[in-house]
């Protein structure tokens, strides 16, 4: 994995990231995540299999999350990766996603509906702090 390093590694900590994928038609598909920098240091995501972002990563693994510092714009972290995606049937990612965020992400599912685990393997990384 690439480094990150020292001076933004608490943007992994932020509430939120930006995901960009690749949508059928070529062009870029932004959504806001949540996201888990896990204790073995990889960037992980719970995604829900209907939602496009999933299935975009599954027909196209390169992806980019781009990470804000909430409390300035000028500053932010860029991760583009390859993202692997495995079943998360017991819902063992999504549990610790959803403890981050104080929240159960059953609950947030649909019948029917199932989730997935996503490890971002990190093939570069921009910080950006423009003063």
């Amino acid at each position: 994995m690439a480094e990150i390093p020292d001076t933004h590694r608490d943007l992994l900590d932020a509430p939120v990231a930006a995901l960009s994928t690749i949508g059928p038609d070529g062009f870029p598909q932004t959504t806001l995540v949540w996201f888990l920098h896990d204790s073995d240091g990889k960037l992980r995501l719970s995604l829900n299999t209907a939602r496009a972002k999933t299935r975009n990563l599954q027909a196209r693994p390169e992806c980019a999350l781009l990470i804000p510092d909430p409390g300035n714009p000028y500053r932010y972290l860029e991760i583009r990766a390859r993202a692997r995606i495995e079943p998360d049937d017991d819902y063992e990612l999504a549990g610790k996603v959803g403890r981050k965020y104080g929240t159960d992400l059953r609950t947030r599912d649909q019948p029917g509906e199932a989730r997935v685990a996503v490890t971002l393997d990190v093939a570069g990384v921009w910080p950006v702090a423009i003063r």
